[in-house]
């Protein structure tokens, strides 16, 4: 399709039919909508490119570092789940080159180190995590995909530091944001689940389950404190960038939930989970220990990769 031009403030054809492409793939707890035009932020974003005949850029917060439980996921560093996801993007991008000529790209926007501290991952292991996408990017030819992480903001000074500028610049207030989640809808929907995800993660507490609750609570806010951070950085770096959003996100938001994966779980991503290979091909996403009794563990590059179905 070629690129199509409309009067300023109507959407061009091009720019629905990007949008189209997306939609199949849209991670939302509510129901799909019927057509493009239930998306007016992200046709102006995606029509802001179209019409200067430019890639058409997508920002994507997400892929921080595997999760610290060890029933959860096969090690420290990406495996086939992040392969399938990344293939998955890059391949986007190709489709949507196939209707629009100069194409698109994403930036992997990695978030470990932001809020590492809270969910108690090393540093050290946010770097080898994120240097291992990169590593992947380049092994599997993904041209259409970047990696831009706190380094990239701030350079070599401490994560401890990179931390507390961010937050302390960008961060919305405590009081504020338990204000929002007390209203409900959205905001409550994220925090519970991202509760949820700091239950599951944490290994080795040895106090009572209600105990680990309430202190999960409490890290929760702080989780999407400095997201909400993160996401004014991104914001500042990649100002004409389409937003996406690993989070199921709500009909007209100005962020567009993606799924990275077919998974069962609205929520699934491969830092959480382990790549599960099918009797019949296909592939899906789960914890680990449940991966282990449905298939045998494979190795790739001498590390594990993911199960299959035998």
């Amino acid at each position: 399709m070629p690129t199509t031009t409309a009067p300023h403030g109507l959407p061009t054809s091009a720019g629905v039919s990007i949008l189209n492409l997306l939609l199949p793939h849209h991670r939302t707890t509510g129901p799909a909508p019927a057509s493009a035009e239930a998306f007016p932020h992200q046709l102006r974003r995606i029509d802001d490119f179209v019409r200067e005949g430019r890639p058409v850029v997508f920002a994507l917060p997400g892929f921080p570092c595997k999760s610290p439980n060890p029933a959860k996921v096969l090690g420290t560093l990406p495996d086939q789940g992040e392969r399938l996801s990344l293939g998955f993007l890059n391949s986007l991008c190709e489709e949507i080159a196939g209707i629009y000529a100069p194409g698109a790209r994403v930036i992997v926007c990695s978030d470990g180190h932001v809020f590492g501290d809270i969910i108690n991952v090393p540093d050290a292991d946010i770097d080898a995590y994120s240097d291992g996408l990169r590593r992947m990017i380049a092994e599997e030819d993904l041209e259409h995909l970047s990696v831009f992480d706190l380094r990239d903001v701030l350079g070599d000074i401490p994560h401890d530091a990179k931390r507390a500028h961010i937050h302390d610049r960008h961060a919305p207030a405590l009081d504020a944001l338990r204000e929002e989640v007390r209203a409900g809808g959205q905001p409550l929907d994220l925090y519970r689940g991202i509760t949820r995800f700091l239950v599951e993660d944490t290994a080795g507490f040895t106090g009572t389950r209600s105990a680990l609750q309430r202190e999960c609570r409490q890290r929760a806010y702080g989780v999407i404190q400095r997201s909400r951070a993160w996401g004014d950085v991104v914001a500042e770096h990649h100002p004409h960038a389409v937003r996406l959003s690993i989070h199921p996100q709500p009909l007209g938001s100005p962020k567009f939930g993606i799924r990275l994966l077919h998974a069962p779980d609205a929520w699934t991503t491969p830092w959480h989970s382990a790549a599960l290979r099918r009797t019949d091909g296909t592939w899906t996403l789960m914890p680990r220990h449940q991966a282990a009794r449905l298939g045998r563990p494979v190795e790739r590059y001498g590390r594990p990769s993911h199960f299959e179905q035998d």
